[in-house]
């Protein structure tokens, strides 16, 4: 394979991952805690869209309690975006770990 032929590829490769990762923008994932008190939804981008809180929570006593619940609930669908976005990388790399694209 000669120089022009790989800058060809690479070229090819980074659209085919622009493309990747705009679709995979667009997917959601949702994380819960206190068996489904919180429910935390992020999109592929890492951007919480929204946070939906049993009223039952909601007490003035364990305000404490409900700030650990969010953080573990957006933790946990963070983690899940990031599952996402690896999987769909996956499928372009064919398994292989590439450094620095995520």
């Amino acid at each position: 394979m000669n120089f022009e032929e790989m800058v060809n590829q690479a070229k090819q490769l980074q659209t085919k991952m622009e493309k990747i990762r705009e679709e995979a923008a667009q997917k959601t994932a949702e994380g819960t805690a206190g068996g489904g008190m919180v429910t935390v939804t992020v999109n592929g981008r890492n951007q919480v869209l929204s946070i939906q809180i049993d009223p039952e929570v909601v007490d003035k006593g364990e305000v404490e309690m409900l700030q650990d619940l969010v953080v573990a609930a957006t933790n946990q669908a963070l983690s899940r975006a990031q599952e996402i976005m690896e999987q769909e990388m996956s499928t372009l790399t064919g398994g292989l770990a590439l450094p620095g694209v995520f």
